[in-house]
């Protein structure tokens, strides 16, 4: 199973959040009522993590009235093996003139024309 963090915006007026908050508390679903709220520190949206199988599935865990507005993002972590596997490539892929000695002219360091 993949990671998704849902993120759903709403209204700053404090009925608006009201609002949302009472939808989200309602709806039984486990997942909507352990979302994180950002609006106590004026940023008006819920965030959710959830583990299931596609964005789709993600997705159908908001309320229908609210899935078009929810930002689903698939979560992933990185090792520092595959970072450096990833820098490897990149650095051996820069171009020749982006590889250059770098050298001090009065007092200022420029990349080499040589």
């Amino acid at each position: 199973m993949a990671r998704f963090l849902i993120e759903v915006p709403h209204e700053p007026e404090r009925i608006a959040c009201a609002r949302v908050v009472q939808i989200f508390l309602s709806s039984g679903s486990h997942f909507l009522t352990h979302a994180d709220w950002g609006c106590m520190d004026g940023e008006h949206k819920a965030w959710i993590i959830a583990e299931v199988a596609s964005k789709e599935e993600a997705r159908s865990i908001l309320p229908p009235s609210m899935r078009s507005q929810g930002k689903i993002t698939c979560l992933n972590y990185f090792t520092l093996e595959e970072i450096d596997t990833i820098l490897q490539y990149h650095d051996a892929s820069l171009l020749p003139e982006l590889r250059h000695p770098r050298v001090e002219k009065e007092g200022e360091i420029y990349a080499s024309s040589q």
